[in-house]
């Protein structure tokens, strides 16, 4: 029962984005704060809209 609820907490962390902005922090050696999530906020908003789309 342990395990499903590790696998379930950790699906909700991927889809909130906070795996990532982890990842982010990380790769870029800063320390979360408001100003490094809107810059990660943004970042990743600019990439997903900048992708052209067909159809």
């Amino acid at each position: 029962m342990r395990g499903l609820w590790r696998i379930f907490l950790g699906i909700l962390h991927e889809l909130s984005d906070e795996t990532a902005y982890r990842r982010h922090l990380a790769a870029h050696g800063v320390a979360a704060s408001g100003a490094e999530w809107r810059r990660f906020s943004e970042e990743r908003l600019r990439q997903k809209y900048q992708r052209a789309r067909c159809c």
